[in-house]
C-alpha cells in the first residue's frame, strides 16, 4: 500500500550524467514512496542503469539531486547509501558460488562472540529469519549458493540486503533468464518487501512482470523521462508506446485528425482545448460541424485504448460522424448508425485475443438550432454535458445515458431543450474530471464551480476550468468545448404560408422579392425567385400538406420549402421528351448548397445563395 506521507523516502530531482561525448541521463525525475513497488523500464541503453549507480552511490550524477526524506543527500560511494538505507541488489548477484547462504549473507560483517570467534549459530538464526521473514524456501542454509536455482539465488542476494535493514531496496534485473517458476518466486519475494513496507526500485524489461507488482512504471527513454504509468489504469500497449517513442507517432497522427480550426458559422461562440495526455495518447475527440438552416452540430467523443490505434480509430469514427451529419439525421439517429458502425469494425477487425477491440467509445452529439434557439442532444455512454444559464447557474443536463457505442441491443434518446440566448453548453471528457488522486464526483463538482461565474466569454470559460481541474500530468487526454448561443434575430427571418394551388407560385415569388428588397438583396431577387419558383411548384405537384416558405439571412440567403410528404427529390438529368426532371437541375446550378432534411412532421428543400461581397 503506497504511503499516504507527501513527501516521497526517495526523490530524484532532474539529475544529469555525462560519459565523454554521451548523455546517459538528461534531467531525470523519479520518487519512490514506503510500501511501494516502482518499476523503471526502457529499451538497451535507455540510462536505467546509470540511474541505478546513481542511486547506489557508485556513479554520482553531474547535476540535479538526490533527496531522502525530502532533504538533499550527496551519494558518492555505496557505503553511504548502505548507512542511509538504500540497499542495491545489482543483476551479478556478486554471490560466492562455493560458500553456504550464510556466510553469503555474512561476508565481511561476520558476528563474533569473545570478539574472536564466529558465532555461527547466531548467523544461521538470523539467517533463517530473513529468508521466513521473504516466504524463501531453499533446501539448506548450509549448501553451496551454487547449486541453487536462478530464484533461490536471487532470494539469497534479496536476504543479504535487508540485513542492514534498509527502507530502499533496487533490483536490478531480478527476474533476467528466469523460468517461469523461478520468476514467480521472484515477484513473491518483490510483493513480500512491499508488504513489509518497504520501497522497491524494479529495474527490468519484463512488462508481464512489471504488472504483475509494479504500483507504477516509470520509463526511460535515451536517458530521459518518457512517461509514468499507474498499473491500475495503464495499458501494456501505453507502456510500449513510451518505450518505443511511438507516443511521439501517436501525437502526430492525433493531431493531423483533429479540426484544424473552427468552421464560420454564426450560431455559437465557440473556443476549445485539447490536451494529449502524457505518455499514452488516446483517441477523445470533438468537433463543430456547421449544418443547413444557420444550425451547428456540437460532437465530443472518446475511445477505448490508447497510442496509435486509439488516435487512428478516432480518425475514423470523426469522419462517420461528419458523414452522418451530413445526412441531417436527428442526434439519436445518427448515435444508432455509429453504434453499428463500431459493432461492423469490430466484427471485421478485431483481433483472435480482441486487442483491436473499439466496443465501449463513448460520443455526446448536440444539433442547436439559433432560429428557434432549441437545443437536442443525445449521448452514447457519454458523461452529461454542462449547461451555464445567463445568471451563472451551472446545471448537468439529465440525457438518457444510453449504451456505449458497439454494444448494440438498446436504443438512444434525443432531449429537446431550448436555451437562453447567451446560454453556455460545456462538453468535454472524462479526462477532465476524472484522475487517479480524485474520485469523478469531486471532479464535477470542481467543474460546476469553475463554471459558475457571469459574463466570460467561452475562451475565458475553458481557462478557469483547466485552471481548476488540470492534473500536473495528465494520465488522459483532455478534450473541453465550450459553446454561447446566439439568436438569429426576428429581422433576418421571413417566413409564410402557400395555399397548396398552382397560381400561388406567383405570389410567393413577389412575397420574397419585397423582403429581399427590404434587407437591401434587391441583385438577388432574381436566382431567388427562380429557386423559390421551383420548389414551390414541385411542393404542389408532387407534396401534400400545407406548404411553408422561410428565408434566412445569415452568412448566407437560405431559401427553405417544407411540407409534410416524405418522399424526396433526387437530381437527375432529363431526357429530351421530358416535361418534368430540370427543376432540381435549375436549383443546384442557381444556388452554392441545397438539399433536404426531415423533421418529425415535415420535410424541408433548402438553397443556399451566396451574399453579395458589399452586404452587411
Amino acid at each position: 500500500m503506497v504511503s499516504l506521507a507527501s513527501v516521497p523516502l526517495l526523490a530524484v530531482r532532474g539529475i544529469s550524467r555525462r560519459f565523454g561525448a554521451v548523455q546517459a541521463l538528461r534531467d531525470v525525475d523519479l520518487e519512490i514512496n514506503e510500501g511501494e513497488v516502482v518499476a523503471l523500464v526502457g529499451d538497451n541503453g535507455a540510462g536505467k542503469s546509470t540511474l541505478v549507480k546513481a542511486i547506489a552511490g557508485v556513479s554520482p550524477p553531474d547535476s540535479g539531486a538526490i533527496e531522502w526524506e525530502g532533504r538533499p543527500v550527496d551519494l558518492h560511494n555505496p557505503l553511504q547509501t548502505q548507512h542511509l538505507g538504500i540497499a542495491t541488489v545489482h543483476q551479478d548477484l556478486s554471490l560466492c558460488d562455493n560458500l553456504d547462504t550464510v556466510s553469503n549473507l555474512f561476508i565481511g560483517r561476520e558476528l563474533r562472540k569473545f570478539g574472536f570467534f564466529l558465532d555461527e549459530v547466531e548467523m544461521e538464526r538470523r539467517c533463517r529469519r530473513l529468508l521466513s521473514d521473504l516466504s524463501a524456501r531453499i533446501p539448506s542454509v548450509r549448501i553451496p549458493v551454487g547449486t541453487l536455482s536462478g530464484g533461490q539465488r536471487q532470494a539469497v542476494a534479496i536476504a543479504r540486503a535487508l540485513i542492514g535493514s534498509p527502507r530502499v531496496v533496487v533490483l536490478d534485473e531480478p527476474t533476467a533468464a528466469l523460468g517461469v517458476e523461478q520468476t514467480a518466486l521472484v515477484l513473491r519475494l518483490i510483493t513480500r518487501l512491499r508488504d513489509q513496507g518497504l520501497g522497491v526500485l524494479l529495474v527490468s524489461h519484463d512488462l508481464d512482470s512489471v504488472r504483475a507488482v509494479a504500483d507504477r512504471v516509470e520509463v526511460l527513454r535515451l536517458g530521459r523521462n518518457s512517461g509514468s504509468f499507474d498499473t491500475k489504469y495503464a495499458t501494456q500497449e501505453q507502456i510500449i508506446s513510451a518505450v518505443t517513442d511511438n507516443h511521439a507517432m501517436a501525437v502526430t497522427l492525433q493531431q493531423s485528425l483533429l479540426p484544424r480550426g473552427l468552421p464560420a458559422q454564426e450560431a455559437v461562440d465557440v473556443a476549445y482545448r485539447y490536451l494529449p495526455a502524457q505518455g499514452a495518447v488516446g483517441g477523445d475527440w470533438f468537433d463543430v460541424i456547421p449544418l443547413p438552416g444557420t444550425r451547428v452540430a456540437l460532437v465530443v467523443g472518446d475511445i477505448v485504448g490508447h497510442g496509435m490505434h486509439a488516435a487512428a480509430t478516432m480518425g475514423r469514427l470523426r469522419t462517420a460522424v461528419h458523414n452522418f451529419s451530413m445526412l441531417d439525421l436527428p442526434p439519436d439517429d445518427l448515435l444508432a448508425h455509429l453504434d453499428e458502425l463500431v459493432a461492423r469494425i469490430d466484427k471485421d477487425e478485431a483481433g483472435p485475443n480482441g486487442e483491436a477491440s473499439i466496443t465501449g467509445a463513448t460520443c455526446l452529439y448536440a444539433i442547436y438550432d439559433p432560429v428557434s434557439r432549441c437545443c437536442d442532444l443525445a449521448r452514447a455512454g457519454h458523461l452529461p454535458p454542462a449547461l451555464v444559464h445567463p445568471d451563472g447557474t451551472v446545471e448537468y443536463l439529465d440525457l438518457p445515458a444510453g449504451p456505449p457505442l458497439g454494444l448494440g441491443g438498446l436504443p438512444f434518446e434525443t432531449v429537446h431543450l431550448k436555451l437562453a440566448e447567451g446560454s453556455q453548453l460545456v462538453l468535454y471528457t472524462d479526462g477532465l474530471v476524472e484522475d487517479r488522486n480524485r474520485d469523478i464526483d469531486v471532479g464535477l463538482d470542481l467543474l460546476r464551480t469553475s463554471l459558475s461565474d457571469i459574463g466570460r466569454s467561452p475562451q475565458e470559460t475553458c481557462d478557469a476550468v483547466l485552471d481548476a481541474l488540470l492534473p500536473a500530468v495528465p494520465k488522459d487526454d483532455i478534450a473541453l468545448l465550450v459553446a454561447r448561443t446566439r439568436a438569429l434575430p426576428a429581422d433576418r427571418i421571413a417566413e409564410w404560408e402557400v395555399p397548396f394551388d398552382p397560381a400561388a407560385v406567383a405570389g410567393a415569388r413577389a412575397a420574397a422579392s419585397r423582403q429581399l428588397a427590404q434587407w437591401g438583396l434587391e441583385e438577388m431577387a432574381f436566382t431567388t425567385e427562380l429557386i423559390l419558383s421551383e420548389l414551390v411548384t414541385n411542393a404542389i405537384r408532387h407534396a401534400t400538406g400545407p406548404i411553408q416558405v422561410r428565408l434566412l439571412r445569415e452568412r448566407n440567403l437560405i431559401c427553405e420549402v417544407s411540407d409534410t410528404s416524405s418522399t424526396s427529390p433526387h437530381l437527375r438529368y432529363a431526357a429530351t421528351m421530358d416535361e418534368g426532371g430540370r427543376g432540381l437541375f435549375l436549383v443546384a446550378r442557381l444556388s452554392e448548397h441545397w438539399g433536404t432534411r426531415y423533421t418529425p412532421t415535415h420535410k424541408i428543400i433548402w438553397a443556399e445563395q451566396p451574399l453579395p461581397a458589399d452586404s452587411e
